[in-house]
């Protein structure tokens, strides 16, 4: 007997024991992070399991899809990138490309301030535990990090990026920007504002970086200085006093004639913007006297400060060390209070742009509007919702709008003086219940709780079509293989038809008497729809031609969450809650053809590419491996330690003793059937070898201590009389604050006293999917969808290496004129620099010999390339051509090793099947061409 010891989760058998069987009767595989092993005996079948690429299991974090907007504040850098919080993640929209990435830095809790530096190059986040990240936005980089005292309700950067002032509670902290520094603690404290009787709201940066105002729920606000006063001189910031209700906006406004900070704007949370003016003081009058406010009574020791300044002054140094500026040495006075007229709406965010002198503010019944200051003249007044407006803010030119409504997670990008919309996107309500890929991996689409089906494009990350036609919960999901349309199977009793060339819904199939389907699948032809219950327990076949009923299948005594037909035959199987997983002859007879019985419930069951196996989870945690043809259990997966979840806030057993969610509730084999995701209710997705039945690798969907079930153990601290402190809130603090609080999750979330938690959404994985050219999944998550795709930047993985591929033979035999030669280097040596370079190398005319002469176990690398190349690279046609001398030297090749060379054809075709409006603009020119050809030869 031999043992094999595994040290990590990332991990692949020696190729000694993968390539024959006969090398160990038995294998004993520890895994550390199951902590338990099995004896694994080898058995026939395995040789007819393909055995994983090193490539394709080095998946990592692509995108986030389904929650566009999440709550925060929102910023615009550059003038067309949007940055939005989402979850414990940042979301980057580029306005001008129509793309939108999520930066892979995650912070422990939901995000809730971000801003960025002047020059686009630095990226400050602050989550709801007062952590601090410091981020190089074009690096992707985390640089530094800290974590605040107190509440942190406003960040921003000083015009000049050299400081950055934090709203912490009470108080205004001034650091120093970190920008490139390499010290161990980067953050410096620089000076510390404490003149505020209540929690600060909001603070904006005059343009020299001198001075900021400061507003509070003390219903004031300040202006105070970045220069520090000579020692023994107490400096008393000024105050604009007269608002009855907290300040959620003040500004500074430049007058355009004297190019500074002359007037100011306040606006109070009860619609009211109160406009001040500044007047300098005569040269003659008392410089060092600072002007009262209106009202202000003299505090004690002022008179003593003065005669301190005066001493200061008489001794020659003062106006050097005390000079505050000209805002020092003159008067605020208020111009003007105007009304925003919105009945007992309350403003919720609002903006200024100095350069237009317009204000945009949007309040809590969803009403925004845009000013002309200083006459205040109403420009747009306008509804986009019927929730609150959380945020508003202009771009660095004006001319966009960007609003953020973080209860329906909806994101819009307007362009006042035209009145269209730059960008609209609103993510699910609730959470994804199910996903699907398109038959060419670049579509995606989600069903969730609230009813919807929405469309995403996977390269730009956007919604481009909404379906709500249902009327309850969207449980899953099919498109057909041979046509562009969308299956979706609902709570509401019916199947609909999509049709994504003109999104509209086409068919609709429904059962004699109201059912509430659960499951949903089509055949490989098209021709019949098939869909599971939850309630009767039958499963209904429809004819999708006519829309007739064809039958009703009867037999599993429980609900029917599996659903799916074999890849290579017309057999139906499905898996129930009655420990069965049955198998259907839909279309030359009745009844199961065969029963494959299990110790407990099956809760899915997915068939292998090639149709030859067949895997369902069972509710104790085991994945069992069946063989469809001999009808015989091949092997199983003890898997209930590996997705073994956190504890919950009211769990009363910990998580190493809980029995809940250590099972699967989704699995999906990979485009090559090598290896099987599986996930369930927890923050873990397991990659299991179908062939060894080893734990490949886990994914830890998120780090986000906002979601349930993330932590293993519960800080005792945070437990108290009355239970956790964290499920201990203040609703009324909210209410003030007229932000209220954001949940998300399942059904009745929203709704008071639904769920012990209070709406804590519990963090699990509710469907998983690969694309069909294996390189990329996706994950439907209470975080959203997430997006995971091959990243090959990272790996060194050559092929036939010895000690003469080198990077410097295959320059040297570029520089020899051999390209057939300097391309299987580089082949051999898989880096994909050289192997571009290599083919870019070549003339069209060599193209032929040099494909002759690669050897066919280079070519599906080579495919792959080539495909990556098609979806980056302006030299089409160069490309095309490679594709045509290959199959003309390898086609009987390719052909009969279609089903190895499956997932890179299909990646292959992804691109091509993109590049439609070119070749209709070709062939659109090349008929005008021949249209004026004509007309001037008849002339």
């Amino acid at each position: 007997m031999s043992y094999i010891s595994i040290e990590n989760s990332d991990f692949s058998l020696s190729s000694e024991v993968e390539s024959n069987d006969s090398y160990a009767d038995n294998l004993i595989v520890i895994n550390p992070d199951s902590r338990h092993s099995q004896i694994y005996k080898p058995q026939k079948q395995r040789t007819e399991t393909p055995k994983h690429n090193k490539e394709t299991m080095n998946y990592r974090f692509q995108n986030l899809l389904g929650a566009p907007y999440r709550g925060g504040n929102v910023v615009v850098s550059n003038n067309t990138l949007l940055l939005s919080p989402v979850g414990n993640r940042v979301s980057v929209t580029d306005l001008l490309k129509s793309e939108t990435i999520t930066l892979p830095i995650q912070s422990s809790s939901n995000i809730s301030r971000i801003d960025v530096s002047p020059d686009g190059t630095f990226l400050l986040a602050v989550d709801d535990r007062n952590r601090c990240l410091f981020i190089n936005l074009r690096r992707r980089t985390l640089l530094h990090r800290i974590t605040l005292k107190d509440r942190v309700t406003a960040v921003k950067f000083s015009p000049d990026g050299a400081l950055i002032a934090v709203a912490a509670g009470k108080f205004v902290q001034i650091w120093k920007s970190p920008a490139f520094s390499t010290d161990y603690f980067a953050f410096q404290l620089d000076r510390t504002f404490a003149d505020f009787a209540s929690k600060i709201t909001t603070f904006d940066w005059s343009p020299d970086s001198k001075y900021l105002i400061v507003g509070s729920k003390d219903l004031t606000a300040k202006i105070v200085c970045m220069k520090k006063p000579k020692k023994g001189v107490t400096h008393k910031p000024f105050m604009f006093l007269g608002h009855r209700d907290s300040v959620v906006g003040a500004f500074f406004g430049v007058d355009s004639k004297a190019n500074r900070v002359l007037k100011a704007y306040t606006i109070a949370r009860n619609c009211y913007l109160f406009s001040w003016g500044f007047t300098c003081a005569n040269e003659s009058s008392d410089e060092d006297s600072e002007p009262r406010s209106p009202g202000t009574p003299v505090r004690d020791g002022e008179e003593e400060n003065l005669k301190k300044r005066k001493k200061f002054d008489a001794k020659g140094d003062g106006d050097d060390d005390y000079d505050e500026g000209y805002l020092s040495r003159g008067k605020w006075e208020l111009l003007r209070k105007d009304g925003f007229m919105q009945g007992s709406a309350k403003v919720t965010a609002c903006d200024y742009h100095r350069g237009l002198d317009m204000v945009v503010v949007g309040f809590s019944n969803g009403v925004f509007g845009l000013y002309q200051m200083p006459d205040f003249v109403c420009i747009h007044l306008l509804s986009i919702s019927r929730e609150k407006i959380t945020t508003a803010v202009f771009n660095d030119l004006g001319n966009w709008l960007t609003f953020g409504c973080a209860k329906l997670g909806q994101l819009l990008v307007w362009e006042w003086r035209s009145e269209s919309y730059i960008l609209k996107q609103q993510g699910h309500y609730f959470d994804v219940n199910c996903v699907a890929y398109s038959p060419d991996s670049q579509f995606l689409a989600t069903g969730a709780d609230d009813n919807k089906v929405k469309v995403w494009t996977i390269s730009s990350g956007f919604c481009f079509v909404t379906f709500s036609e249902h009327t309850n919960a969207v449980t899953a999901l099919h498109f057909m293989a041979s046509s562009n349309c969308l299956l979706s199977a609902s709570l509401d009793g019916t199947i609909r038809a999509w049709d994504l060339t003109r999104y509209r819904n086409f068919k609709v199939f429904t059962a004699p008497s109201p059912r509430q389907f659960v499951s949903l699948t089509a055949d490989q032809g098209g021709e019949v729809i098939c869909a599971g219950t939850s309630d009767s327990f039958e499963i209904f076949v429809w004819s999708m031609r006519t829309g007739r009923l064809l039958d009703m299948l009867s037999g599993h005594e429980a609900p029917v969450h599996g659903l799916t037909f074999s890849p290579t035959n017309a057999i139906l199987t499905s898996s129930s809650y009655d420990k069965t997983v049955r198998l259907w002859d839909v279309f030359d007879g009745k009844g199961a053809v065969e029963t494959f019985p299990h110790t407990h419930d099956v809760l899915t069951v997915v068939y292998r590419p090639d149709g030859r196996q067949l895997a369902c989870s069972t509710l104790d945690g085991q994945i069992h491996f069946w063989d469809p043809i001999d009808g015989l259990l091949m092997y199983t997966i003890e898997g209930s330690r590996d997705i073994a979840g956190g504890r919950l806030m009211t769990d009363r057993r910990s998580a190493a003793n809980s029995t809940s969610g250590k099972f699967f509730t989704t699995l999906c084999y990979s485009a090559d059937g090598s290896y099987i995701l599986a996930g369930g209710r927890s923050r873990y997705i397991c990659m299991y070898d179908v062939a060894d039945q080893v734990l490949l690798r886990r994914f830890q969907i998120t780090l986000n201590l906002s979601l349930d079930g993330v932590l293993d153990y519960l800080n005792s601290k945070n437990m108290t009389d009355t239970g956790p402190l964290d499920l201990i809130d203040d609703d009324n603090s909210d209410i003030e604050e007229g932000v209220d609080k954001q949940t998300r999750g399942k059904i009745g979330f929203d709704l008071p006293g639904s769920l012990p938690n209070r709406g804590r959404p519990i963090i699990q994985t509710k469907c998983l999917r690969i694309a069909s050219t294996g390189r990329s999944f996706v994950a439907a998550t209470t975080e959203g969808v997430l997006v995971y795709s091959v990243d090959e930047s990272f790996i060194f993985d050559p092929t036939d290496l010895d000690i003469d591929i080198t990077p410097e033979a295959v320059l040297e035999a570029l520089s020899e004129n051999q390209p057939s030669r300097a391309l299987i280097l580089s082949l051999r040596l898989n880096e994909d620099s050289f192997i571009k370079k290599c083919i870019f190398a070549l003339s069209p005319e060599d193209l032929p010999a040099v494909a002759t002469s690669i050897p066919f176990k280079y070519i599906p690398r080579l495919i792959e390339l080539l495909a990556d190349l098609l979806e980056t690279s302006p030299h089409l046609e160069f490309i095309f051509r490679w594709f045509q001398g290959i199959s003309k030297a390898h086609g009987i090749s390719i052909l009969q090793s279609s089903r190895n060379l499956g997932p890179s054809l299909k990646s292959l075709h992804k691109p091509m099947s993109g590049q439609q409006h070119l070749v209709d603009t070709t062939s659109s020119n090349e008929y005008m061409l021949r249209y004026i050809c004509s007309l001037s030869a008849k002339k």
